[in-house]
Order: C-alpha cells, then structure tokens, then sequence
C-alpha cells in the first residue's frame, strides 16, 4: 500500500509516540493493571483518538485507512492502548450516525480528547456469539425507559463514562425488536464488576449490572426495535482495526526476533543462519504482510462506501490467530530467554489471544464469510 504524504506524516507521529511513550512502559502498565486516564488523554490531544470523526464534532475528518495506521502503529508500542483509537472509531461512527444531536456535541468531543470513554454492551452471560438472542430488557415508561439485566464480557467495564447497550424492547425473535441504547455511566441503578483475565488487565473487562435504570426516549440509537441491525453494521469497521492491531504487536515481535537472530550465536555463528531460525520467521513475517494488506483493503473498500463485511470477517479471524501464531514463534526463537517475564513476548500473546473471542470468534467470522458467498444456504436451520 502507497500511503500519502499526510498518511506517511501521521503513522510516523505515531510510530514515535508508540516507541518512544508506550513501548517503554508496556510490561509496567500491565503490573498496575489501571488504565492511564492522563495517558489516554495524551493520546486525545495528539489527533490518535477519533480522526476519522467529523472536524464539528472533535475529530480531523480523516479516512478509515488513516484510522488503521493509527491502530496499528499504536499496537507495537502497547497492544492494549491501541484498543482506545479502535474503541472511538467504533462508537463514534455508531454515536454520529444514529444519536440525537446533543448526545454527539455533548459526547464525542470527549471521546475525541480522551476525556470519556464509553464501552459497548452487547454479550450477556447466557450467550455472545449468538447476540441476536439478547435477555436484557428495556421498558418502555411514558417518555423514558427501564433498562434491566447484565452485559457480560465488556471491555472498559470499570473505566467506562458511559455505553451503547443493546437490549429487547418487544418479545420478536433473534435481532427483531432489539434496540440500543446510550447509557452515561452515573445514573442510578448501574453496578460494575471487573473479571481476573489472562491478559489485557489495563483496559479491563468485566459486568455491567443494569437495575431499574431509567433512559429518556431521545437516548435511543436509531430506531426501536432496529438497533441491533442498524448499529451492527459498524463491526465491519472495527473488524478492519482489530486486523492491524494484531498485525502491530505481531511486527512487534517479529523485529525484536529478527534482530536476537543477528546478535545470538549457536556453533560459531549467528542463529539466522540457521534455516530452523529463519525460516519460520520467514514465513511469519509473510503472513503478517498478507494479512496488513487484507486489512487496508477493507478500510479502502469502507472509504469508497463499496461492501466490505466478507473481508472484514477475514480480517478479524485471521488477524488475531495468525498473530498468536508469530508472537508465539517470536518467543521460541529467544529460547529459554523466552519463556521469562523479561520479555515483552509472553503479555502479547496473552493480550493478542483475548481476540480470539472477543468481537466474534474466528467461527462465527467464517460462517459471516460463508452467508456473504453463498447466502442463506449457508444457514442451518
């Protein structure tokens, strides 16, 4: 991919901010397991977060492809970080599109400077690859709503200002009568609990308990009993920067093994001369290039409005495995030098593999995949 001289300028920004602020402190961030709010904030005032967002509303107007170069610059300095400018992306396309006009001025300049975070809700405890089988509930009451149940599985559960939540507001079946919701965090009935993860402790994931909370009309997103449809589509989106996150941390990896092959000596010579070595770096570093394009692609496609949901579904199943794959080859390669905590290696591997579920499993990306070549012949009944 080409890039122009104003993408060139903005992924070099990046790179310097990735390398020389978060890199450093990857493992260290980890061991507090909180999220940097005066980081995030950093972040914000820099133009990383939301810049593809209109000029009116906070962001620089930019396009999707710029976004990715964001996400993924930003995920070789710290994997977890990167989920922020992925996270406003998202829910600031979501917030734009279907939101009243006083929750976009009031809410996405915040997001855009760092200053709020809003985390979306949408797997339950009974289900999340299944979402159209939603259990939440929404009550229509006069003017307002009542939101009850629990949102299972969110990121930014604890460090979240506020959510897109998706909940049934009729008895129709799957994702009919399914609406979504804009939930500000300090409203009454609202309870958050933090789950003990495997990796990507600094932006958390956890429950969000919704009891009796009460939700003016005009917080609904889009239209009642449509939400899940119409507020779904923008997944295809994130999918794309969720591929070139994993595509970071893996390049991450893989620089860090190319360079240890060069300075580690095995037999009188360096280890890269060893086929054995160099070899299935070669062919990491390959895929990781393959799956990079794969993905700006899909944002070139997202820019030209053309249909992208096949090859964002590839993008999101592919990307997490295959950098799982090369972070974990990246670590055999140091040797028993690997396996220590030292090393950067063996927290990307666990922050990269939490993306093997979360967002859709590579399962459901490739039955999306099936559905968009074949149609509803792809469907079990």
């Amino acid at each position: 991919m080409i890039l122009t001289t104003d993408q060139q300028q903005i992924a070099n920004a990046v790179s310097d901010f990735a390398t020389d602020v978060l890199a450093p402190n990857y493992q260290r961030r980890e061991q507090l397991g909180v999220l940097d709010r005066e980081l995030v904030k950093q972040m914000g005032s820099l133009g990383f977060l939301g810049s593809d967002l209109p000029e009116n509303l906070g962001g620089l107007g930019l396009d999707a492809v710029t976004a990715g170069l964001i996400a993924e610059r930003m995920a070789y300095g710290d994997f977890n970080l990167s989920a922020l400018p992925v996270n406003v992306s998202l829910l600031g396309a979501i917030i734009s599109r279907h939101a009243s006009a006083d929750i976009q001025a009031q809410w996405l300049p915040e997001m855009v400077a760092g200053r709020a975070i809003v985390a979306i809700c949408l797997t339950e405890p009974r289900g999340g690859s299944d979402a159209a089988a939603l259990q939440m509930r929404a009550r229509r009451d006069g003017d307002d709503y009542l939101l009850n149940g629990e949102k299972a599985s969110i990121t930014f559960a604890d460090c979240s200002d506020a959510s897109v939540v998706f909940a049934r507001t009729d008895h129709g079946e799957r994702a009919n009568g399914v609406s979504a919701f804009f939930v500000p965090h300090d409203l009454p009935g609202i309870s958050r609990g933090r789950y003990d993860d495997l990796g990507s402790t600094v932006i958390g994931r956890g429950s969000i308990f919704y009891d009796d909370v009460r939700i003016p009309a005009r917080y609904r997103l889009g239209d009642e009993g449509q939400g899940f449809t119409q507020v779904m589509q923008g997944f295809d989106y994130s999918r794309a920067l969720i591929g070139l996150q994993c595509c970071g941390a893996a390049q991450a990896s893989l620089d860090e093994a190319w360079a240890y092959s060069k300075e580690r000596e095995a037999f009188g010579r360096p280890i890269a001369q060893f086929q054995g070595v160099s070899f299935p770096l070669a062919e990491a570093e390959s895929t990781t290039a393959a799956i990079r394009q794969l993905c700006y692609h899909t944002l070139a496609l997202r820019d030209a409005d053309l249909p992208h949901t096949a090859e964002a579904a590839m993008c999101k199943w592919m990307g997490p495995r295959k950098a799982v794959e090369t972070i974990h080859q990246c670590l055999l390669t140091f040797g028993h030098y690997g396996w220590s905590k030292d090393l950067p290696h063996q927290q990307r591997l666990r922050d990269v593999m939490g993306l093997e579920i979360g967002d859709g499993t590579a399962g459901i990306m490739k039955q999306i995949i099936a559905k968009e070549r074949v149609g509803r012949a792809a469907i079990q009944y």
